[in-house]
């Protein structure tokens, strides 16, 4: 029986296949088969290591996830004493991953809740996507005491990520220019931070 990590190594690159696959052929014309001949595997292995189409789609959202989630969070590492500076980089860098990319795109999409034909499960999970993502950009900012209370961060934590995804969508300027209009507008937020507490209702 093979080890944990063997079963990892076999798994990645079935993953990997079948998003290219999809960003270039479209969701339908993903089959175990072909995934299995693009590999270099067999069609049983691709069963054994990933289940059902489903849960193909599960696997193809969680890499990309990861991808997000790795240059956000390596964007406010790189910027652990200036907010502004890692808002910069965290927009530029997911920019920059997402231009050209199909699949982000079309996750991008559901998460705006358009109908995607390219991966249509992904419109079932892209509000989970987008949660984890604000949750996790909260508590980054939140950790640099910006002077905002909790609902203030979560404002400006979904306006950001609401604007990327547009611009991931559809792109009105480069991912530097956008950067910096955000970069801009944090920058604005933190200066002045509001006195009274938000309402809602």
């Amino acid at each position: 029986m093979g080890s944990p990590a063997a079963a990892s190594g076999r798994r990645q690159p079935i993953v990997e296949a079948a998003i290219e696959m999809t960003a270039r052929d479209g969701w339908a014309a993903v089959t175990m088969t072909r995934l299995a001949e693009q590999v270099g595997v067999s069609r049983q292995t691709v069963y054994n290591e990933i289940g059902s189409k489903n849960s193909l789609a599960d696997a193809m959202l969680a890499h990309e996830l990861g991808r997000f989630l790795t240059a956000i969070s390596a964007a406010f590492d790189r910027h652990a004493d200036d907010l502004v500076e890692a808002v910069h980089d965290a927009v530029r860098d997911v920019l920059e991953l997402a231009r050209g990319n199909l699949l982000v795109r079309a996750i991008a999409s559901a998460t705006h809740g358009a109908d995607t034909e390219l991966v249509p499960l992904l419109t079932t999970q892209a509000e989970t996507l987008l949660t984890e993502v604000k949750a996790m950009l909260a508590a980054r900012v939140e950790s640099y005491r910006p002077g905002l209370t909790g609902e203030q961060i979560e404002v400006l934590v979904d306006l950001m990520t609401r604007t990327v995804l547009s611009h991931v969508v559809q792109p009105t300027g480069t991912p530097a220019a956008t950067a910096d209009g955000l970069a801009w507008l944090a920058s604005r937020v933190l200066q002045e931070p509001a006195r009274k507490p938000l309402r809602f209702g």
